[in-house]
């Protein structure tokens, strides 16, 4: 009896459940309708020689759809009607410059639908490529290894870097001897600019030349480095605009130094006519007074006739007085002869060192035969004094070179 109970019991528990279940109603489920790409990988990365297989997977029935793609790299394709992407990450591409490492390409990706051309999904990717292998990056200068220079030229050339795979940042360089580039060199491209000074080769330098060598460092970001070395043969060369300007001013010390003796040479000449003048006025006063000895000599009158032995004792007398007054100026002679002399000996130097061009190449030995002869007539002439004043010296070259004077100092024949 019990037994019948609890059976109807658990069946009417369990009619009652399955009434409860059937009497539910089932919540309806809601899809969404809006078009994306399921399994697009946002950021993709790809070693150099590798293949790309990418199917990608949209929430609709892919056969009313088509792809394209923009910004896309060389190379990578895409199926229209399937959306397959393939790729070969040909390691030509990269060594052609068409394709870079650790750049990131962008690339957009659309999906369209054939029917409904609002229906569409526009997204993008990254794309990358690395490669294992380490390319280095080198150091190469535009001029050769060893070149040589003079003292006085401009040294100039360009630090260039061909990249590797890390590209050269940062350039250094160091030398053997102290130069400042008139440009700093520390990155590629740089132009390395230097003035050789002249004196920069010294005496004690072995065959008048000097060896420099500069050492290029290029530094990457990883502190992997390569180097280059530049050696310059710098050889001893004349310093022309300085040789140049001691000849302008040892011309124009000696034109002065001219002028000072033609001014010395017209004071002297002057004091020699002078003279001249006043012994050929006694000679002629003694010649008249022993002339008129001679006529007083021959009249009849006693008077006159002692007259006449009295007058040539006078004309003797102004012998002595005539040296005594104004003496022979033999020394005054040599002395204008002496001036005379030197002035043409330089006005010849002048104009036998003059130079021919500002790069003359015997300037060096001008220069000393001018500084030479200079000093020779200083030494030679230390006695004559100079005049204090300040000569006009075409005046002086008028009076130099007249006539009269040149026929006073000219050179007789016998």
């Amino acid at each position: 009896m019990k037994f019948c109970i609890t059976f109807l019991c658990l069946s009417l528990l369990s009619y009652a459940a399955s009434s409860q279940v059937t009497d539910t109603v089932p919540t309806p489920i809601h899809y969404d309708t809006a078009l994306r790409i399921k399994n697009l990988d946002p950021y993709i990365t790809l070693h150099s020689d590798s293949v790309l297989n990418f199917q990608p997977e949209i929430n609709k029935p892919a056969n009313h759809y088509y792809w394209f793609l923009k910004n896309q790299p060389v190379g990578l394709k895409i199926d229209k009607q399937t959306g397959l992407i393939r790729f070969k990450a040909d390691k030509s591409y990269f060594l052609s410059g068409k394709l870079k490492y650790d750049y990131e390409y962008k690339v957009l990706i659309s999906v369209q639908n054939l029917d409904n051309p609002a229906d569409h999904f526009d997204t993008s990717f990254i794309l990358l490529f690395f490669n294992t292998e380490i390319i280095p990056s080198r150091l190469k200068a535009t001029v050769a290894k060893v070149f040589t220079a003079e003292e006085g030229d401009t040294i100039r050339f360009a630090i260039l870097c061909e990249n590797g795979s890390f590209p050269i940042e940062q350039i250094q360089y160091f030398s053997n001897y102290a130069l400042v580039s008139a440009t700093p060199v520390t990155k590629c491209g740089d132009e390395f600019t230097w003035f050789i000074p002249y004196g920069f080769v010294k005496p004690e330098d072995r065959d008048k030349s000097r060896k420099i060598n500069l050492t290029f460092i290029g530094n990457t970001r990883f502190q992997s480095s390569d180097t280059t070395d530049i050696s310059i043969l710098v050889k001893q060369s004349i310093n022309f605009p300085m040789l140049v300007t001691e000849h302008i001013e040892l011309q124009t010390e000696i034109q002065k130094y001219i002028n000072d003796l033609k001014s010395s040479f017209r004071q002297v000449d002057k004091k020699i006519r002078k003279t001249k003048r006043s012994r050929t006025t006694f000679d002629l006063a003694s010649a008249s007074t022993a002339l008129g000895g001679t006529i007083f000599s021959s009249l009849p009158n006693s008077s006159d006739k002692a007259t006449g032995k009295i007058l040539p004792s006078v004309g003797v007398a102004l012998v002595p007085v005539k040296e005594a007054v104004a003496p022979n100026a033999s020394y005054e002679q040599n002395t204008a002869t002496l001036i005379r002399s030197a002035i043409k000996r330089l006005d010849y130097q002048l104009i036998e060192n003059r130079l021919i061009s500002d790069k003359d190449p015997d300037i060096v030995t001008k220069n000393k035969r001018l500084k030479d002869e200079l000093n020779q007539a200083k030494i030679q002439l230390i006695d004559i004094p100079m005049p204090e004043e300040n000569l006009n010296s075409e005046e002086l070259d008028e009076y130099f070179n007249s006539p009269r004077v040149k026929k006073r100092y000219k050179i007789h024949k016998k």
